[in-house]
């Protein structure tokens, strides 16, 4: 198996991956139910991420929105500062 350093891994890496046959090595029986496994996880990661990349842009485009919506609205007297309270 040829990794290139910074190169991101997903699961068609993991479930391609191939390894030398040693004797008395692994059995290649469990390495690829493992890597299975860990593809697996990392679909199920890349999947959240992709959520949340798309949850934080929403959120991001409603801030704007509220921003430019209020960007008149300023209090004229806001009162002694770290007050709570207006009077």
């Amino acid at each position: 198996m040829i990794y290139v350093t910074g190169e991101r891994l997903h699961p068609p890496h993991a479930r391609i991956a191939s390894f030398d046959t040693r004797w008395r090595g692994l059995d290649p029986g469990q390495v690829h139910d493992y890597l299975n496994r860990v593809a697996d996880e990392l679909e199920r990661l890349h999947r959240e991420l992709t959520t949340a990349n798309t949850e934080a842009e929403r959120i991001r485009q409603a801030l704007r929105q509220w921003q430019s919506r209020h960007t008149g609205c300023r209090l004229t007297d806001p009162g002694p500062p770290n007050s709570r309270w207006q009077r």
